[in-house]
């Protein structure tokens, strides 16, 4: 089976294609694409691995499910494609970046540019069917992206792992933190963020002071 997948994230991943939770989980996905409206299409769904190779990864944002809603999901975690209307999670993650960095609020959703800066925007499930979130959980993609993560921690070193609420955090057990850096907060989501979890972690600020630390070029977020 033949996964279009980003050249430096397939020589490290290639063994997992061969895994049958792989190749039932593709079996899923194909049928659910088939049978329903999925999202995002399927040229974008590994989009995350495609504008943040392997070699290139400085960062790691996740996410949990795609966006659910027409138009919105495009591959990488929290963001939508110029000119779709800001989810209430991005638009709270914007308003983080501007009291914490004095950057203005961006009109524009699409958060290609970070990953092509090395952010790796991964969502633990990489499809989802429309107007069914969770769709598409416990179906295999959660080993696949768990697996990502793990080949992340033993073969690179200095990461900065942003864990956004209490599902992301979770993931802190699949990084070495001996070699690693890793930030917490609460989600943006707005019930989470309007409790105080989100607003003031400054994790742009701080994921840039130890970028420079390690001698790397900070994120123009």
């Amino acid at each position: 089976m033949e996964v279009q997948i980003e050249e430096t994230w397939k020589n490290i991943l290639k063994d997992e294609f061969e895994k049958p939770y792989f190749k039932s989980l593709t079996a899923f996905v194909k049928s659910q694409y088939k049978n329903h409206t999925c999202y995002p299409k399927g040229s974008d769904i590994f989009n995350a691995f495609e504008f943040c190779p392997f070699d290139k990864t400085k960062v790691v944002i996740l996410g949990q499910d795609p966006y659910h809603g027409p138009g919105q999901a495009h591959g990488l975690s929290f963001s939508v494609p110029k000119g779709i209307p800001m989810p209430p999670s991005l638009l709270n993650i914007y308003k983080e970046l501007k009291d914490d960095l004095n950057i203005a609020l961006s009109p524009n959703g699409n958060l290609e540019s970070w990953a092509h800066q090395g952010v790796l925007l991964l969502n633990a499930t990489l499809t989802v069917r429309a107007n069914g979130p969770g769709s598409h959980q416990k179906k295999g993609w959660e080993i696949f992206t768990d697996e990502v993560i793990k080949k992340l921690s033993s073969e690179k070193q200095g990461i900065i792992f942003l864990l956004w609420g209490g599902f992301a955090k979770k993931k802190a057990q699949l990084i070495d933190a001996s070699k690693h850096h890793i930030l917490t907060s609460g989600h943006p989501s707005p019930l989470s963020a309007n409790r105080g979890y989100w607003f003031g972690n400054k994790h742009f600020s701080q994921t840039n002071k130890i970028l420079k630390k390690q001698n790397e070029v900070p994120i123009l977020w």
